[in-house]
């Protein structure tokens, strides 16, 4: 099978725990030797590999995943969920592997603060990965750390020599790291991340083109609800965000990312992929779960061309 996209990142389960609680400052606040009556209690798979894969797949692409879990009941959970929304595994389940997890604890406010294990995502080697079957168009490689990162690097680099496009969208803890992520940068074709990540990647005052100097590719920029930015290397876009009522922002990164990686693979513009990302974000963060409301059409059928 020749896959339109695969994406590389972690697995995990999604805990999502509502209370009465409210924001302070910038703090959603517990009180010590409390018990807190939890007012919703959610679950659901998680993880950029699979949330940004499943996306895909729901727009109508062909897509693999690589990734690594236990066969503990989360792993068999997540490799349902795979083969449900019709995406191909490509990792490896490991035997008495223990699945990486998160407990995402929202406020009043609908804003979160997110306690994650990473289990072993964090663990796979080139070993792990079915590279027989990696016929792929592109690569999109969202944040992982230590040996895992290193074979997302390698993998990469080496799909790049092949012709493959890659995608790449890091988290803070990567971009505070410049050094580690260097490597994966200079072989990026799309680099989407927040205003935040981008500010500790570049010291320069336009971000947009001090990035585009670190890639050669095309960069976007979110900020939540404010404008959305991107550049090519000769010009400038910008979209706003619509006022959606957000009820849980979990996802809403990988939803934009993916939505906007999906435009460029079937032949959109930069404003059109822009437009998909965004519709898939605020669809999102209209319900709980990163998963639950992403779009499902055939995005070849929808966009012509």
């Amino acid at each position: 099978m020749r896959f339109d996209v695969i994406t590389f990142g972690s697995a995990v389960k999604d805990v999502f725990i509502s209370t009465d609680l409210a924001d302070k400052g910038n703090f959603i606040a517990y009180p010590i030797g409390a018990k807190i009556l939890i007012k919703e209690l959610r679950y659901d798979i998680g993880g950029g590999g699979t949330n940004t894969a499943v996306a895909f797949s729901r727009l109508g692409l062909k897509t693999g995943f690589i990734g690594k879990f236990g066969d503990d009941g989360i792993g068999y959970e997540i490799l349902d969920t795979l083969k449900r929304e019709n995406v191909k595994f490509l990792g490896k389940m490991k035997k008495r592997g223990l699945t990486g997890f998160s407990v995402i604890l929202d406020s009043q406010e609908n804003d979160r603060t997110i306690l994650t294990y990473k289990g072993i995502n964090d663990t796979i080697s080139m070993s792990d990965i079915k590279l027989r079957k990696l016929k792929t168009k592109w690569l999109y490689c969202s944040s992982l750390l230590e040996e895992s990162l290193q074979t997302q690097i390698t993998l990469a680099r080496m799909l790049k020599k092949r012709g493959v496009k890659i995608a790449f969208n890091p988290s803070s803890y990567l971009t505070e790291r410049k050094e580690l992520i260097e490597h994966l940068l200079m072989v990026s074709d799309i680099l989407v991340l927040n205003k935040e990540e981008s500010r500790m990647l570049t010291k320069k005052k336009d971000s947009l083109k001090g990035l585009h100097e670190l890639t050669g590719g095309i960069i976007v920029i979110t900020d939540r609800d404010k404008k959305i930015c991107a550049y090519d290397g000769t010009k400038k876009y910008f979209l706003l965000p619509n006022k959606v009522k957000a009820r849980e922002r979990t996802g809403a990164g990988d939803a934009f990312a993916s939505g906007f990686v999906a435009g460029q693979i079937v032949g959109m513009n930069i404003e059109e992929s822009l437009k998909l990302g965004l519709k898939e974000s605020e669809s999102v963060i209209k319900y709980f779960g990163a998963k639950n409301n992403l779009l499902k059409i055939n995005l070849r059928e929808v966009w012509k061309g």
